[in-house]
């Protein structure tokens, strides 16, 4: 129950960006669930209605049901293999729509956290950071539920992998079983030349994937300005293979 008040400014971030996506703003994102941010709330409320079709109660509180039609998709704790990849989950969701700024530089004030986290300085330089906000929001699960992060610490998508101690599931088996993907998996493309992408899968259904990514774009670009939600990567796009921690 997200509600005025409320001090998670991360949380309270990723409704504000939501709620100006869905056109209940204009807010400005600065995690401060203040009569305004209430208002938008109460606002796209009273124009949707829960996934029975029955109309949401107009409370300016996100609860499940205003949180599942606002971000389209209910909290993956329960559907994960473990509270790290649920939690890991959980945070990355967080993170849809923040973009770069100024767009095409690598830079902005989550993007730089995304980096600085992984060990980069962003400062005068241009970065790609799909697999520091994987880092990110593993290490922010990690530090959620007083755990030790297992993910190598790193910038490089390739790196990663060859660095990782989880599980790896390969492209072949992937493609044979596509159940052995888990939510909360991440997935690593290699682009030759030492260049890659990765991200976290959401959701698996079939040979489809819905996954959140970094430095991406709704193309699908592994080197794009923002963070999102995407529903057309195929299990056979990913050339690299799985992480499962």
């Amino acid at each position: 129950m997200i509600k005025k008040g409320d001090t998670d400014k991360a949380i309270v971030k990723a409704i504000q960006r939501q709620l100006n996506l869905k056109n209940c703003g204009p807010l400005t994102v600065d995690g401060d669930f203040g009569e305004i941010t209430k208002s938008a709330v109460k606002l796209f409320q009273t124009r949707h209605t829960d996934a029975s079709g029955q109309a949401l109660k107009a409370d300016g509180v996100v609860g499940a049901l205003t949180w599942y039609q606002l971000f389209e998709s209910t909290l993956t704790l329960e559907t994960a293999p473990n509270s790290l990849l649920g939690k890991a989950l959980e945070i990355a969701a967080t993170q849809i729509g923040v973009l770069e700024n100024p767009l095409y530089s690598n830079r902005g004030t989550e993007v730089d956290q995304y980096l600085k986290r992984a060990g980069l300085d962003p400062e005068g330089q241009h970065y790609s950071w799909c697999a520091a906000f994987v880092y990110w929001c593993f290490d922010e699960a990690a530090k959620a539920l007083a755990i030790t992060n297992p993910l190598y610490k790193t910038a490089g998508v390739l790196n990663h992998w060859n660095h990782s101690t989880a599980q790896k599931l390969s492209p072949a088996q992937a493609k044979a079983d596509s159940s052995l993907i888990k939510p909360g998996a991440i997935f690593i493309i290699d682009h030759g030349s030492g260049q890659g992408h990765t991200g976290i899968v959401e959701k698996v259904e079939g040979g489809n994937l819905t996954t959140i990514e970094g430095n991406t774009n709704q193309q699908k670009s592994s080197n794009g300005y923002g963070v999102f939600r995407l529903t057309t990567r195929k299990v056979q796009d990913i050339n690299k293979g799985f992480l499962i921690y």
